[in-house]
């Protein structure tokens, strides 16, 4: 897919600079002037399409780190799970939630069965990666690699340059 991408980046290079707006620069004039600055404008998000581009793909999403831990409530300090709207407006609806928490335990810590370990909350396992990534958007095709924590930027910005 890098490849394809590579090619169509390719096509349309030839085809906004080499076609369309090489000739107009010998022609003079307004026009010349026209063509240097849409070459110029090209050029900039060409470069930075390409760098975000390449980052999304040379980044790591970002993975779970080995032997991650859930940070323990501390009762004595006075954490506790904060109280949710709900809980105020409807006592019988708190109490129903409140026995359906303690059948499941807590409800933050998720287990993965593929991979054998603890989640972090929005962590999710990528099938084709064969991993946990945090903060996981989708697995993306044109870029051979997921969507998560450490390249959505990266991949936002790249979507961003290409339209």
């Amino acid at each position: 897919m890098i490849l394809l991408v590579l090619s169509i980046v390719g096509v349309t290079y030839y085809a906004v600079v080499v076609a369309n707006y090489g000739p107009a620069l010998l022609a003079g004039g307004l026009a010349s002037a026209t063509a240097l600055f849409v070459i110029l404008l090209f050029h900039a998000l060409l470069v930075m399409l390409l760098w975000c581009y390449f980052s999304v793909v040379l980044t790591d999403p970002g993975g779970v780190p080995p032997n991650w831990r859930p940070a323990t409530m501390d009762e004595e300090n006075g954490e506790a799970i904060p109280l949710t709207g709900s809980e105020f407006t409807n006592p019988i609806l708190s109490i129903q939630q409140s026995s359906s928490l303690a059948d499941s335990g807590n409800p933050r810590i998720r287990y993965c069965r593929k991979c054998n370990h603890l989640k972090p909350p929005r962590c999710h396992h990528c099938s084709v990666c064969g991993r946990c990534v945090l903060k996981m958007d989708h697995h993306c095709v044109w870029v051979v690699n997921c969507v998560g924590a450490l390249n959505y930027k990266f991949f936002s910005f790249s979507l961003l340059y290409i339209s």
